[in-house]
């Protein structure tokens, strides 16, 4: 696995250089595969991202037909709910673009979460009809508390070592979510963290000064196995990191 942490004086210029990665990747796997699979995630600063990418500029630089989009997780809500990562996504991008609704492949949170999660697998069956499960391009958001996806501290999901998708409960809201886990997360050809402002510079230092990956912030534990992961930072985001030990674990 290769890391590579990349920080950015502003927010904008953050937002702009992760859109220019998504087009690089569904360029390239399109070119290399005839295909892209991507996982997005919630969040204000996606938004941006996906915003971003419906803007004329971006849409005739990407091949919508042959990108198929799925998310990282999402809440236990119906899709227009104001909750519902799907919901963001649509309006942010989706409803833009020329996207096949057949290539969207959501998750469907008005359903009971178990039965939501098998559903979800069966989406990835189908999709990968036969070959690996490896996403060509997974973005990702950070919490404050570590989590990543709906991969919360002490939550049971944490020890999923064979299913791609779970239903997890999440103590801390009360709440069922569904989320990709650990085994195909890490089967991916890139994961990119997407990390914005000083309520992330905590976390994003203490995850950096791990002397190995721990439990108690699984965002810690997204390690790919062949694939490369991306640190993705504003300088907000970044201000208590040491950088010169962050350039030297800049590849493990």
């Amino acid at each position: 696995m290769s890391r590579h942490v990349e920080i950015f004086s502003t927010k904008d210029e953050l937002v702009r250089a992760t859109a220019e990665m998504i087009v690089a990747t569904i360029t390239t796997a399109i070119r290399e595969r005839g295909t892209c699979a991507l996982a997005l995630s919630g969040g204000s600063t996606p938004r941006e991202v996906y915003e971003l990418l419906a803007h004329e500029v971006y849409q005739t630089r990407i091949a919508w037909p042959q990108a198929h989009l799925f998310w990282g997780d999402e809440r236990m809500v119906p899709p227009e709910h104001v909750d519902s990562n799907f919901r963001m996504t649509q309006e942010a991008l989706l409803a833009r673009v020329n996207a096949p609704s057949s290539n969207v492949h959501r998750i469907k949170g008005e359903l009971p979460p178990q039965l939501a999660a098998q559903e979800y697998r069966a989406e990835l069956e189908a999709y990968f009809n036969g070959r690996e499960k490896v996403f060509d391009f997974i973005l990702l958001g950070l919490g404050e508390d570590g989590h990543t996806a709906s991969l919360f501290p002490e939550t049971e999901v944490l020890h999923e070592r064979e299913q791609a998708v779970a239903a997890v409960f999440v103590p801390k809201f009360d709440k069922w979510r569904v989320t990709l886990t650990f085994p195909i997360i890490n089967e991916a050809r890139a994961v990119a963290f997407l990390v914005a402002g000083k309520s992330k510079a905590e976390i994003v230092a203490g995850i950096f000064g791990l002397p190995q990956p721990e439990m108690k912030w699984p965002a810690s534990l997204i390690q790919p196995e062949r694939g490369e992961l991306y640190w993705l930072l504003d300088a907000e985001a970044a201000a208590l990191m040491n950088v010169a030990e962050t350039s030297r674990e800049s590849s493990v």
